[in-house]
């Protein structure tokens, strides 16, 4: 960075995972704009509302069976995962599924099972689903089912879209390679999403079936219940940033670093983040800072550096609390996300200040993952 005229080096010093030290140099500091956050499009509005990171870097057998003779589907390889399609359909007239949906609140799905022992192959044919709860405001819901073999969820399969309707015929089968011996330890899910073109799609509901449970010496066809999925905590993303501070001169440093995978806020599906630092004493916030505003992006890089100060009689009384935002020039900026570090922040933010603290006069770098706004909550300071 450039002080007076005379360019000065600044060294981080990243905590591996594996208690090693590395340094990462850091140049240049920004200055500090102004902040944007788009509206949602109308369509969005008509549905219904359902509901540790890297260290810091710039970015990281026997004979076949017999088997009956079945309609041929098509299988999708296992190297190239369906994406989903809409699929233009005449909206499915209310009829037998209507009823079930009054007995099952989620609805249900026909699936079937297979081995194929000659290419060591587990199919998996998503059939089709009868009575699923409506979550669009007009009484319908745009399905599709997501198909995976837990504990792998990156290799994954999704089904075509089928446009409102409650009752969905998918007939499509997914292929996983996966040997015999290993099967019992996996769990097949498949699991029922909303399709929403504008936000995020919602879970209807999935089927888990633990594959130790199956006999796949023939192959299965069967019905199943859906089940409420397991909500998932929303990613938000993560954030970068060191720690300094030099007791004989009674300075904290906060250098703001990099963020990645912030959650989208813009209909474009990006957003335009800065990042406010607070210094609190008391639980009260005594300072304010905050970094430039980056236009149209989830991944921005600041490297801008903040200095408070903190006697050492107080550095164990204070917290500061840092939270990146996506700038809106019409209204409210919003919040994405907030972590806080300090004696009286607990886990991975009062080890980072433990670490600040061990190491006088060296930056300490290290990622968080954001947390909503609403849950981050310190404690008083001793």
């Amino acid at each position: 960075m450039t002080r007076g005229g005379c360019p000065v080096s600044v060294r981080l010093f990243v905590h591996g995972p594996h208690g090693s030290w590395s340094s990462l140099l850091c140049v240049g500091l920004n200055g500090r704009l102004g902040w944007e956050w788009g509206t949602r499009v109308l369509e969005c509005l008509c549905r219904k509302d359902s509901r540790n990171p890297p260290p810091c870097s710039r970015s990281p057998q026997p004979r076949g069976l017999h088997r009956p003779t079945r309609l041929p589907t098509p299988v999708a390889s296992a190297t190239a995962p369906v994406q989903p399609e809409v699929e233009e359909l005449e909206p499915a007239p209310s009829g037998p599924g209507q009823q079930v949906a009054d007995k099952h609140e989620l609805g249900r799905l026909q699936y079937s099972l297979d081995y194929d022992f000659q290419s060591g192959q587990l199919l998996v044919g998503i059939l089709q689903a009868e009575g699923l709860a409506a979550l669009d405001l007009g009484g319908s819901s745009d399905p599709y089912v997501r198909v995976y073999l837990l504990p792998d969820k990156r290799r994954r399969y999704e089904t075509k879209v089928h446009r409102q309707t409650l009752n969905p015929h998918f007939g499509e089968t997914f292929a996983f390679k996966v040997p015999y011996v290993e099967l019992g330890g996996r769990v097949l899910v498949m699991a029922v999403y909303d399709f929403d073109r504008f936000s995020r799609n919602d879970a209807i509901g999935e089927v888990r079936v633990p594959m130790s449970s199956v006999d796949l010496g023939r192959p299965v066809q069967t019905w199943r219940e859906l089940q409420a999925a397991p909500r998932e905590e929303e990613k938000l993303g993560d954030i970068c940033f060191s720690l300094r501070y030099v007791p004989t001169a009674g300075k904290l440093t906060v250098i703001v670093l990099e963020a990645k995978n912030l959650k989208k806020m813009d209909v474009g599906g990006l957003s335009d983040p800065y990042v406010k630092v607070h210094l609190l004493q008391g639980g009260k916030k005594v300072r304010k800072k905050k970094t430039t505003i980056k236009k149209n992006t989830l991944n921005p890089y600041y490297n801008e550096a903040f200095s408070f100060e903190v006697p050492c009689d107080q550095v164990q009384k204070v917290q500061v609390e840092l939270t990146v935002l996506d700038y809106d020039k019409l209204g409210k900026n919003e919040a994405i996300g907030r972590v806080a570090v300090g004696a009286a922040a607990g886990g991975a933010g009062l080890r980072h200040w433990a670490d600040m603290l061990a190491n006088p006069r060296r930056p300490i770098a290290q990622w968080h993952s954001l947390r909503p706004p609403d849950r981050v909550r310190l404690l008083p300071a001793p």
